[in-house]
């Protein structure tokens, strides 16, 4: 028996989100590369809030993430509106990795998987 699989938004290159057997798999980037790093990091986090609403779940379900930060010195602001967004007793895995992102306005990409 094979499991469903619904996506989200679907467009030739991705989909937003991809849902499988109970569990979300998306990517977050900010919708205005021109904000300040601090506004991108909000940003973000509003539209990951968003897009788990979307696939049933929320912040105390992400079980892990992926943060992308081309710029090493943003990673104490990040931390900073983190600690904030995600609900105390619920942090999931998370890794932070400094690259290149595939626009130069970027501050931040988020890999994200939840339960849903």
């Amino acid at each position: 028996m094979t499991s469903e699989i619904v996506r989200h938004n679907v467009t030739r290159r991705w989909s937003d989100a991809v849902v499988h057997n109970g569990t979300a798999y998306f990517v977050e980037v900010p919708e205005d590369p021109t904000l300040p790093p601090a506004e991108q990091f909000r940003q973000v986090f509003e539209q990951v809030d968003r897009t788990l609403a979307r696939v049933g779940s929320d912040r105390t379900r992400l079980l892990q993430v992926t943060i992308y930060l081309p710029n090493p010195e943003d990673l104490a602001t990040f931390n900073e509106l983190w600690d904030a967004w995600i609900p105390a007793g619920h942090a999931p895995s998370r890794a932070c990795l400094h690259t290149q992102l595939a626009a130069p306005g970027y501050r931040v990409e988020l890999i994200l998987t939840a339960a849903t």
